[in-house]
Order: structure tokens, then sequence, then C-alpha cells
């Protein structure tokens, strides 16, 4: 198993953040690494998302909701074709640091037995996309809160 991990402190409150990320339809117009997503935000639902890795083709794939816990955390879980090929476990964390500061973390967790193959490419250009939204988030709810 591998995993990415990226976080970005914010000054905004866990409902703003949280706000934006089931704000699923206006994806496209601040996130340049989650294109879109359609669904319902609830646990076992089935989502559609379009990702653009930087320097890399746009990809879709259907993840299934494991986690929709409201201002905390949304985790969903990925596979290609099927289970234990490559897998992909991940979640958007809030955490609150103080009343006007949280850390907002994106961690995945990788695993099948594709993922060596992979790996080189999801640590160059996969990581750099969380970081990239990691500061669009920022930038967008921070904007919000003048």
């Amino acid at each position: 198993m591998k995993e990415l991990k990226t976080e970005i402190e914010i000054y905004s409150s866990p409902e703003e953040i949280w706000r934006v990320l089931l704000d699923f339809e206006k994806y496209p117009e601040w996130n340049p690494f989650i294109k879109k997503i359609k669904g319902n935000p609830e646990p076992g639902a089935k989502i559609e998302a379009k990702i653009h890795p930087p320097g890399q083709r746009d990809m879709t794939f259907k993840p299934i909701l494991l986690k929709v816990e409201e201002n905390k955390e949304l985790r969903w879980i990925g596979h290609l074709m099927f289970p234990g090929i490559f897998d992909g476990e991940h979640a958007f964390i809030i955490e609150p640091v103080d009343q006007s500061r949280i850390i907002f973390r994106q961690e995945e967790k990788f695993s099948g037995i594709l993922v060596p193959v992979f790996w080189k490419s999801l640590y160059q250009h996969t990581r750099v996309g969380f970081i990239e939204m990691n500061h669009a988030l920022k930038k967008r709810v921070e904007k919000n809160n003048l």
C-alpha cells in the first residue's frame, strides 16, 4: 500500500469549507484538480468524478462514498476495473485549529497489484493535483470570508 497526504492551513470555519466541498456543481468554477463531481453526498452513494492530474489526461471514475461526516470528513473508494487491481481510498479531512483556522487535509491510500506500476506518476502528478486543489479551496473560502 502507498499513501499520498497533503495539507494546508485555511482561515475559515469548518462549515464554510464543508459548504464548498459539497457544492459539487460549482467545482468547475474553482477546482483545478477535480473538474466535476456528480451524485448525492451520502454514505453508500456512487458518484462520478472527473479529475485532471497536472501533466496528465483527464480521468473519470465512479467511486462509492464511504463517509460523509458533516464539517469533518468526506471519504470515498474507487477501483480500476474491480477491487484488488488498483484501489484508491480518498479523504478530505477538516480539522479545526481554533475558532478561525482549520487544517484541510487530503489523503489517499492506494492498494492493488498495479500500484507499483503507477506510483511514480501518482506521486509526481496526483500529489501536485492535491496541492493545487488545496490552494484553490483556500483562495475560494478565504475570499468568501472577506
